[in-house]
């Protein structure tokens, strides 16, 4: 069975210990509060732990290499032995790749644990930690002292209070995608009835019933059906528009309800697993499925199901996406493969390698996660003036924006069907996208994402999933976690506000060493 996660880096001080300006003297170092009990209760659930630490009082002359490794070993007296240290020794007027906010320390890291960034998680006290971890691809939870931003509060996608909090945050992510152990077979129908983003980011849950059916059915809306169509492990997809479900319901018409149920019911399906957002409720589903006689329903369910669901399942509001579709499917007992890393995943997509030009998506599924067009179009320039190839993509509808946001700097790609977009994405150095389908296409296809995040649903939730990734854009907006699909604040601040030179150093910072090498050449 795949582990959600294989290692826990820290960030030194502040977060482990006291933080002491430059410290040079083991004798100032001081524990933070709950750091050894957290750090062994990882140890002992067999996460390895790293620290991941920038000292740029070696480059300033502060203190030596020697009082640095004195320093250290210290720390591991008093907190335990750690699997890796890393640490920067420069500046900020260095440029490296190594110091945080650039992602380095956190690849660095996972290297020498011999496993990749997304299967890490990242603990700190600050932005420029979460950010690390972001960029690498790496999960990141933020716990604050009184030095860290209220800003940078706001954006972080996971807060906990203590060391304690992170570590039973950290202990229960993993938790949750263990599976009991349980003969395939058998037809399994699951239902992800939304947008393409919500069934995108519920491909790692398919392709874990997948391993334990010998036949998976997919039900779908029809503004899904198209990434539906590139998930790994299904073998059969039906079409419904369900009228609780679609964002603009017609009534529920009983012959239509009537054909459905008989529709579900020639799958041969023997088993559910229901996948639905936050605020849908399965139950209606695992009514008609009950009509269909399918025998065995898994679901989450904040509600009383009675006899509708067998396995009636509760999670917590903070996971992402992904992971609480893959709650659901252990719940269910469905748990992806050994070697499968968790991540999106879609087929069709050619992975040529690093890319030479930089992909601008300025289409949303609604207008108030949008980036405004001209916004867009600035970006587009300012890519362009920084000797970036810049392709503008668009989906059903945005041809006339793609020009637009283009203007005399960047190319459209014109019009294009979903697998088409997989394929771009896929040769692309990074997106630059707002929180839509596209930005998840790209996480399956493991290409960068900029973020620019409408902060009107949690994106800890919905953001990129454990791919390189730098968010942009006011996180405390007041649009913030109002689910908002039209901007209620006037001016769009949270996204109006984004500068495009921001978007060329996020690019810059999620660029593979090979890519700055070849741009500074």
């Amino acid at each position: 069975m795949s582990r959600l996660f294989d290692a826990v880096l820290f960030d030194r001080d502040g977060t482990l210990i006291v933080d002491v300006p430059y410290n040079g003297d083991p004798a100032k170092v001081e524990p933070m509060p709950g750091a050894r009990e957290a750090l062994d209760r990882l140890r002992a659930a067999g996460l390895r732990v790293g620290v991941v630490t920038n000292q740029s009082g070696l480059a300033r002359g502060r203190f030596d290499a020697a009082q640095l490794q004195a320093v250290h070993r210290r720390v591991g007296e008093l907190l335990g032995p750690f699997d890796t240290w890393q640490f920067c020794p420069h500046d900020d007027t260095a440029g490296c790749r190594c110091r945080k906010p650039a992602p380095g320390l956190v690849e660095a890291a996972a290297e020498a644990l011999g496993t990749t960034p997304a299967r890490c998680v990242m603990v700190g006290d600050i932005g420029r930690d979460v950010e690390a971890a972001q960029a690498a691809g790496a999960a990141a939870i933020l716990v604050p002292t009184p030095v860290t931003l209220p800003g940078e509060v706001a954006a972080a996608p996971v807060v906990a209070g203590t060391l304690t909090e992170a570590a039973d945050l950290i202990l229960r992510r993993v938790r949750l995608q263990q599976a009991p152990v349980r003969a395939r077979g058998g037809t399994v129908l699951v239902v992800r009835s939304d947008s393409a983003g919500d069934v995108l980011v519920t491909g790692p849950a398919v392709r874990a019933v997948a391993a334990g059916a010998d036949r998976v059915v997919l039900l779908c809306g029809p503004r899904g059906r198209s990434a539906a169509e590139l998930l790994p492990g299904v073998d059969e997809i039906v079409e419904w528009r369900l009228p609780w479900i679609d964002p603009q319901p017609g009534p529920v018409d009983p012959p239509d309800i009537a054909a459905l149920t008989e529709r579900l019911r020639g799958t041969g399906a023997g088993e559910a697993v229901v996948f639905t957002s936050f605020h849908q409720s399965a139950l209606p589903l695992a009514l008609l499925m009950r009509m269909a006689g399918i025998g065995r329903i898994t679901a989450i369910s904040e509600d009383y199901p009675g006899s509708l669901l067998d396995v009636r399942h509760r999670v917590p509001d903070d996971l992402p996406e992904p992971e609480r579709a893959r709650s659901v499917a252990a719940a269910a007992g469905f748990a992806l493969p050994a070697g499968d890393d968790g991540r999106l995943r879609v087929t069709g997509a050619v992975h040529a390698g690093p890319g030479r030009y930089v992909v601008v998506h300025p289409g949303a599924s609604c207008e108030a996660r949008a980036c405004p067009p001209g916004t867009m179009r600035a970006i587009v320039a300012a890519l362009t003036a920084a000797g970036h190839r810049v392709l503008v993509t668009a989906g059903p509808g945005e041809h006339h924006l793609a020009a637009y946001v283009a203007g005399n700097s960047g190319e459209t790609a014109g019009r294009t069907s979903m697998a088409e977009l997989t394929g771009i994405l896929a040769g692309a150095t990074a997106v630059v996208v707002a929180n839509t389908g596209p930005a998840h296409l790209a996480a399956a296809v493991g290409t960068p994402v900029v973020s620019l995040y409408a902060p009107t649903v949690p994106y800890g939730r919905w953001g990129p999933y454990r791919v390189p990734t730098v968010r942009l854009g006011d996180a405390a907006a007041p649009c913030r976690d109002t689910r908002a699909t039209t901007c209620p604040v006037d001016g769009h601040p949270c996204l109006s506000t984004v500068e495009p030179a921001a978007v060329v150093t996020a690019v810059a910072r999620l660029a593979t060493p090979a890519e700055t090498t070849e741009a500074a050449a």
